[in-house]
């Protein structure tokens, strides 16, 4: 088996604010997981933030809707890696309040995502050094600017 990506658009909203949404998401599972190299499958939901609300709410207790949420799959399940879900909302407000493009925002958040799949944390210090370092080094092979430089770093979604 090679590398298979499923992407399902529950939320319509995803493919009127960008064209193919599908292709964006496959691009960052890819360049994560290392193209033909990777074997596995990993299923992406692209859905409203009332579904990962809900998702949030009965998997990890918290009332609130996030912007991605990310499902390893069983050792027994492979090879299904494992599933990562997107909420158009959040994910639409972040990147205007943050001045990037959606089409980056989505990007980041899906090398975000396949990394907890991986087995990636951010629980303490060391690990969110380490998995920024990974979510930067894949992002910037994608040309996305560094979604964790801080103003006055000279790199913004304008100027890359």
């Amino acid at each position: 088996m090679t590398l298979e990506v499923e992407v399902e658009v529950e939320e319509d909203a995803w493919t009127v604010v960008l064209p193919d949404p599908r292709a964006v998401v496959e691009r960052a599972v890819i360049a994560t997981l290392g193209s033909e190299a990777a074997e596995g499958l990993v299923v992406v939901l692209l859905a409203d933030d009332s579904a990962i609300l809900e998702l949030n709410c009965n998997f990890r207790g918290k009332n609130t809707a996030t912007n991605v949420l990310s499902f390893p799959a069983a050792v027994s399940a492979r090879p299904h890696l494992g599933d990562i879900v997107l909420a158009y909302g959040v994910c639409a407000r972040e990147a205007e309040a943050q001045g990037k493009t959606l089409a980056h925002h989505l990007m980041h958040l899906t090398v975000h995502g396949v990394l907890h799949l991986l087995g990636y944390d951010h629980e303490s210090d060391a690990e969110a050094e380490a998995m920024e370092g990974i979510e930067r080094a894949v992002l910037s092979k994608l040309g996305v600017p560094d979604p964790y430089a801080r103003p006055g770093d000279g790199v913004t979604e304008a100027n890359a």
